[in-house]
């Protein structure tokens, strides 16, 4: 049985967010005592992963309901979109999770993805969280559950990110009829 802590549960401050955002600390590589194997002569090729430099061109909506805040309204970072419970809530664009998890107080259960190398969408208080940390996310795949968790309602909270700094997403949002 493990008895150490599994997470840590740290309050909301900038200086929190950049922390649990930030790109992963590279690690030392430390040379094997054995040699590894030779590699196959064969190798399947992969494909390409997309660049991290590139421009994310087009945004989606990140799940349908009702927009109930706004940016800037009361201090918020981000938007709220009040649905129904276990409604999908899908990637607004191509990118890799970087935070899953609730150490953020405040956000609940919350999803972080980095796109373009220079924008993060964070996804907060989901019922359930489909994907996992370092997992590679396509434009539009459902990538939680729509919940309550650390909300007074069900909802999610949705924000875009550049370098750190909080954005507005209807300004990156297309238009909804």
């Amino acid at each position: 049985m493990l008895q150490e802590p599994q997470a840590v549960l740290l309050p909301y401050s900038e200086a929190n967010w950049a922390q649990v955002t930030a790109p992963p600390r590279p690690v030392a590589a430390v040379a094997p005592a054995v040699p590894p194997p030779p590699a196959p002569v064969a190798a399947v090729p992969r494909a390409p992963a997309p660049a991290a430099s590139a421009v994310v061109d087009n945004w989606l909506w990140p799940a349908d309901g009702t927009l109930a805040g706004r940016f800037g309204a009361a201090g918020g970072k981000g938007i709220d979109i009040v649905g129904q419970r276990h409604a999908p809530v899908k990637a607004v664009a191509p990118g890799k999770v970087v935070y899953s998890g609730s150490g953020l107080r405040g956000y609940g259960r919350l999803l972080i993805v980095k796109h373009a190398g220079e924008y993060l969408s964070a996804y907060a208080h989901n019922e359930t969280i489909l994907v996992k940390e370092g997992d590679t996310v396509a434009a539009g795949q459902k990538i939680a559950l729509m919940g309550d968790s650390d909300a007074d309602r069900v909802k999610l909270h949705f924000e875009i990110r550049r370098y750190g700094k909080p954005l507005d997403p209807l300004n990156y949002l297309p238009e909804r009829s």
